[in-house]
């Protein structure tokens, strides 16, 4: 059973959104802002965050930011009054996974937590497959139609944090913290760089993935149908 916390100040929404997935079998813990939501973190494990923006004490800005840094696999919904493509960008920036404008339909929101965790769903995994190609962490390789090609360390890490989370948008500061740390000090754009070299490493016309730029926020892997 899936644990999620849901942070929100105002109590409708909170009792909305905890009906909604106590009838799919999920566990629900309430949260009222931010710093409560952190303080129930550090002694209780959950799968997803479901927060709102405007709260008091901590907003969900800075709560999802906090968030990111702490736990950086951690599925985050944002779900919130504010509809302007502006105050979603800046979600995306901060590291929210997906984004729910209020008000929403009751079985979205379902749907939207069961891919999130779909998605994220825990697996100890050393190989992801994308369709006929094959990356082997442990070998840093990628295998397709029985060719191989081995990959510098970070270029393979790179590309196995995309491909674990098909669809899902990095922003370059998110890829910077997960792949070479949050202390890092070089040029971000190496990201760039990186993304750059896995592109010609694997032609969109030979592999079944590909590497896309998000304008304004960031990249994501793709796979082809």
């Amino acid at each position: 059973m899936s644990k999620i916390i849901v942070v929100d100040d105002d109590p409708f929404i909170r009792q909305l959104i905890k009906s909604s997935l106590l009838s799919e079998g999920f566990q629900i813990i309430d949260s009222t802002n931010g710093l409560e939501a952190l303080e129930v973190l550090e002694r209780t494990n959950v799968d997803m965050v479901i927060l709102d923006i405007m709260m008091p004490l901590m907003d969900g800005w800075e709560l999802c930011e906090r968030l990111r840094g702490l736990y950086p696999d951690l599925p985050l919904l944002m779900v919130t009054a504010k509809s302007e493509s502006v105050h979603k960008i800046r979600g995306f920036h901060l590291g929210t996974d997906d984004y729910l404008v209020k008000p929403f339909d009751p079985m979205e929101l379902v749907l939207r937590v069961k891919a999130l965790l779909k998605r994220y769903r825990i697996n100890t995994s050393q190989v992801i497959q994308l369709g006929n190609a094959e990356l082997r962490r442990t070998h840093l390789e990628v295998v397709h139609n029985g060719s191989r090609q081995t990959l510098p360390l970070k270029e393979f890490e790179l590309l196995f944090k995309l491909a674990w989370h098909p669809n899902q948008i990095f922003t370059r500061n998110q890829l910077i913290e997960q792949i070479w740390g949050r202390d890092y000090a070089g040029d971000d754009r190496t990201v760039d760089v990186h993304i750059k070299r896995l592109r010609e490493r694997f032609p969109d016309d030979t592999y079944p993935f590909t590497i896309v730029t998000v304008r304004g926020l960031g990249y994501k892997l793709e796979l082809k149908l």
